[in-house]
């Protein structure tokens, strides 16, 4: 019989009997205890806090989340929630050169590869929700601003809406392609010459920008993309990209050449909330850097009109749509009826706005300072919040916060205040969070 090193079994004296098993030719094998540990082990390993495998830990229900306290309350929860959600303010508001007047992009990748699903329920999925979230705030802080949407799928770009100041229209464009199914392979060098496109006859004064969402970790390009890259850079198109795998060298040489030098444009995502966060700080317009400055010269007067509102009991056709409309807004130049605002008048080419329309884009350049959170303390010159009048904790002595039956109050955690640095007023988190997402003006002061 012919030797083999299965065959062959080097018995040691530490060999028990379990330890050997035989096989249909009676030859004797031992069997590997010691591997069948270590195998246990590492299955151990692999286990997450919540029974299941550990990159399963991510995923909570939220029936599991929810806690109530000692007394049957929510409040602790909703607060931690408001708590959370003020964070995303905790950010630098030195005031910088931004373009408020801006023209973007937005280039989302529909490959094959965006159906995997380590992105629930699938990455092509939450990608067009987010991206519907971001449309509705992109022109809610940005309403005198542009955006147009491309799909990047087999290989090619597809344009999905226009250029236009028009939030529905994107979003119903991003619905409809709710049922497509992500096949092909992702284009960069397709989809941001179509971009480029899409920027070059935006006017001077108008920033121009390109969003894109890459999930893939290749491109499939019919030419050099380095002629590409040099023609964004040469026409001053600044690219952010975000990545939902891992990271892209060219992909980083882009967003770095694109951005003087700078590609901190350039993220993966971590998780999904951390993918919302890097599509919302895209709704802030970009700094100017100083390389830009000094390309710039002088400065540009931007001819806009502020049209008049009627009202019409006798429906009449609006220019820019060609449809019967009650009423509208009669451009100040040529007295044409547009049916909204901001738009261009088809007719003149005249930028028409309204005042409420600079001022939400004018907090941009001068955000409004952070409140400072107020120290615990005995007691405090406060009793309501400022603007809501909604009742505050009152202070809690150190003896009492040292309390054991004292530490599920919220009393013994926070103050529950929010201090703005130039009137001194206090607010509640609510308002806080309220004051800078939407009304950038502190009501106490006014700045």
């Amino acid at each position: 019989m012919n030797d083999s090193d299965d065959d062959y079994l080097e018995v040691d004296e530490g060999i028990e009997e379990n330890d050997l098993s035989f096989d249909k030719k009676g030859v004797a094998r031992r069997t590997r205890k010691e591997n069948q540990k270590q195998k246990t082990t590492a299955n151990i390993a692999l286990k997450g806090s919540n029974g299941g495998y550990s990159w399963e830990d991510e995923y909570h229900r939220s029936w599991d989340i929810v806690q109530e306290d000692e007394a049957g309350s929510l409040e602790g929860i909703v607060t931690g929630i408001m708590e959370a959600h003020k964070k995303r303010f905790l950010k630098n508001v030195t005031p910088f050169q931004r373009g408020i007047i801006r023209s973007m992009v937005l280039v989302i990748d529909f490959s094959k590869v965006m159906s995997e699903k380590d992105l629930r329920p699938n990455r092509a999925a939450l990608t067009i929700s987010n991206a519907i979230e971001f449309v509705n705030n992109f022109f809610d802080q940005n309403p005198i601003s542009q955006l147009g949407i491309v799909l990047m799928r087999n290989g090619i770009a597809t344009l999905v809406s226009e250029v236009s100041g028009n939030p529905n229209n994107h979003v119903e464009a991003l619905r409809s392609i709710r049922r497509l199914e992500p096949t092909g392979d992702p284009s960069l060098q397709n989809a941001f010459e179509m971009a480029r496109g899409l920027l070059l006859h935006t006017p001077s004064h108008s920033t121009r920008e390109i969003l894109m969402i890459f999930g893939a970790l290749f491109t499939s390009d019919p030419g050099d993309i380095h002629t590409t890259i040099d023609s964004l850079v040469k026409e001053k198109i600044r690219v952010k990209i975000i990545g939902l795998t891992a990271q892209v060298a060219i992909c980083k040489e882009i967003c770095r050449r694109t951005n003087y030098g700078d590609d901190t444009l350039y993220a993966v995502i971590l998780n999904e909330g951390h993918f919302k966060d890097l599509l919302l700080d895209a709704v802030t317009p970009l700094a100017i850097s100083k390389s830009a400055q000094v390309e710039m010269r002088g400065f540009t007067l931007i001819k806009a009109g502020f049209p008049t509102r009627i009202s019409e009991a006798i429906p009449s056709f609006c220019a820019c749509h060609s449809k019967l409309i009650h009423g509208g807004y009669i451009c100040p130049g040529c007295k044409s009826k547009v049916c909204m605002l901001p738009t261009v008048c088809p007719c003149c080419n005249l930028m028409l706005i309204l005042s409420t329309h600079l001022a939400r884009s004018y907090h941009h350049l001068f955000p409004l300072k952070l409140f400072q959170e107020v120290p615990l303390a005995e007691s405090y010159i406060s009793t309501n919040c400022f603007s809501c009048l909604t009742e505050f904790p009152q202070g809690m002595s150190e003896s009492e916060r040292s309390n054991s039956d004292n530490r599920a109050k919220k009393e013994f955690h926070t103050s529950s205040r929010y201090q703005c640095p130039d009137c001194n007023k206090h607010f509640c988190v609510d308002c806080d969070v309220f004051v800078h997402d939407v009304l950038h003006n502190c009501p106490g002061c006014g700045c």
